[in-house]
């Protein structure tokens, strides 16, 4: 397969007077629009090289061309304050398709959902959701009632029975991060095979008039770096950066950006461009891992922590009536883009219960600013109350208001007491974007009104907060692996280790009231229809896992 070959900082309020507002576009619309949502994975802020902050040379690459996503920056809207809903994969793939933080969707780190504590942890975690809800309803669902077909092709890394389950006709399958996104050349990390399913698809739409909801998750740019020789080439030659130097990991990132090429490219020559959202972000910080050369990007910590280089995305919404390069300096998350495509799709009335997010119509035509942009919930919350691979990767929540950020550490002085005694930071983002001047001792009452306000907030949504070990042991040596990742049936203990750590009653076979997946999952394992898994139905059990064919389900009928 071959694939195809100073900015100064402008107001959210751009000239009402050459848009129409967004009530006025729906009403006299003569076409749906569509919308193709691109995913990167573990892109960092400045992982591009367009700027993400206008004022910022170092929110763009010193080392790294994406000259597609630059040209779909210079057509549409940057939002510089743009942050993934949590600083992890799997969290945040849930709450960018239902419009809930991943705190109330109790989907809070990838793995599974039972983890012991250890002696040397002080704190025991929640036991977080692994299989994403059939109760929760998705994007794909709700558009659905709008006659739109929706599409999900690459990683959907959140069990669940698979994206066939939650309104997504044509899909890849339950994929995780492994099968195709181990692609080498001349289909590295299935971008290029991404890229041609997600064409067919929409010429199958364009053909039939039908509007569609097309969600690109990328397999890259998460490790292990996989890249065209052409572009390593391209890379080993160019002179390296201060801050971004590792010629795979740029080539990558090159490929990456020549698939959005082609995307766009088809959406031209397919005559639907014109009518056609395109949202650009990535699903959580960079990791660090093989984009750094030992100087610090603007941005304090990465992938897995919430300080900002662990939630602070990149982002770009271009489509019909968004003004073009301009610039937006709005907090927002990815769970606002839920609301945000329901308006623009025509849907108001009809939102599901429990969305957190706000639509982002008013910034995107010009309707609000910074100051007047009113969020259903003023407060941006991230909560990742587990221990991760590193010591940035502890029990924490954060909160951004405004221009201040709290982050709460909750392993920091937990005696057995209370979790209460954890440590608090809080940062002015204004004046500090790389958080390197705590301003908790020098202003407690601040930080007292963010704390309290970061904990009714939680409380509200009822998410789950990690309790005290008791069996702490402050003389024990810490063992730092990774959590086994788990998709499907594929845990690295195998089937029977999934059969023991559910089976309450030890008979050697787990019930459906035993079962902890979706009631869809159950059915789907067993294959004999007596109403209990056996190891052997487990291990047989499909999955989709590295499927890199697209699935058509059956289509919803055209509304009338």
């Amino acid at each position: 397969m071959n694939p195809f070959h100073t900015l100064t900082l402008t107001s959210c309020l751009l000239m009402a007077m050459s848009w129409l507002p967004v009530t006025q576009a729906s009403d006299q619309q003569t076409e749906k629009p569509n919308f193709v949502f691109i995913l990167a994975d573990d892109m960092a802020w400045n992982g591009t090289s367009f700027m993400a902050h206008p004022a910022i040379q170092a929110s763009k690459s010193d080392y790294y061309q994406t000259p597609h996503l630059e040209k779909l920056a210079a057509e549409g809207m940057r939002f510089s304050h743009a942050y993934a809903p949590a600083p992890m994969c799997t969290p945040s793939r849930a709450s960018l398709i239902t419009g809930k933080s991943p705190a109330q969707l109790h989907m809070t780190t990838p793995g599974r959902g039972n983890r012991a504590a250890q002696p040397w942890q002080k704190l025991i975690q929640p036991n977080h959701v692994s299989e994403f809800s059939e109760q929760e309803q998705t994007i794909a669902e709700v558009l659905q009632t709008r006659g739109y077909v929706s599409a999900h092709f690459g990683k959907w890394h959140l069990n669940g029975g698979g994206p066939g389950q939650h309104g997504f006709t044509v899909h890849d399958g339950a994929t995780g991060n492994q099968g195709p996104a181990n692609n080498e050349a001349p289909n590295p990390k299935d971008i290029f095979g991404i890229t041609e399913r997600a064409t067919q698809f929409m010429e199958k739409q364009a053909a039939a008039k039908r509007p569609f909801y097309l969600h690109l998750a990328h397999y890259a740019v998460h490790s292990e770096s996989k890249a065209l020789p052409s572009s390593i080439a391209e890379f080993e030659k160019k002179e390296k950066g201060q801050y971004h130097s590792d010629p795979l990991f740029a080539a990558m990132t090159k490929d990456f950006d020549t698939g959005v090429g082609m995307i766009l490219d088809a959406l031209n020559k397919l005559g639907i461009r014109q009518h056609t959202y395109v949202i650009f972000m990535s699903d959580n910080g960079g990791s660090g891992k093989g984009q750094h050369r030992g100087t610090p990007t603007p941005l304090a910590g990465g992938k897995g922590s919430l300080l900002e280089g662990g939630i602070r995305s990149p982002m770009i919404i271009q489509g019909p009536n968004i003004k073009a390069n301009s610039f937006c300096n709005a907090n927002v998350i990815g769970y606002d883009l839920f609301p945000t495509i329901c308006q623009l799709a025509g849907l108001t009335s009809t939102l599901p219960e429990g969305i957190e997010g706000t639509s982002l119509t008013p910034l995107l035509f010009g309707q609000a600013d910074r100051s007047s942009f009113q969020r259903k919930h003023q407060e941006l919350i991230f909560h990742f109350p587990h221990y991760g691979r590193g010591p940035s990767q502890s029990p924490q929540s954060a909160m951004i208001l405004g221009d201040f950020k709290i982050i709460k550490y909750y392993e920091a002085d937990a005696t057995g007491k209370s979790t209460e005694s954890g440590q608090i930071s809080i940062y002015h983002l204004g004046k500090d974007i790389g958080e390197q001047s705590d301003l908790s001792t020098s202003h407690p009452d601040k930080a007292r009104e963010l704390q309290q306000r970061m904990q009714q907030y939680l409380s509200r949504i009822k998410a789950q907060l990690p309790q005290i070990n008791p069996d702490y042991d402050p003389k024990a040596e810490p063992v730092r692996k990774r959590p086994g990742r788990r998709q499907g049936n594929s845990s690295p203990q195998g089937p029977g280790h999934r059969i023991a750590s559910m089976d309450s009653n030890n008979d050697g076979s787990v019930s459906r009231k035993e079962f902890t997946g979706p009631p869809r999952r159950f059915d789907l394992i067993d294959q004999n229809n007596d109403g209990m898994l056996s190891e052997k139905e487990w291990s047989s059990a499909p999955t989709g896992r590295g499927r890199t064919n697209a699935k058509e389900d059956k289509a919803p009928k055209d509304e009338k």
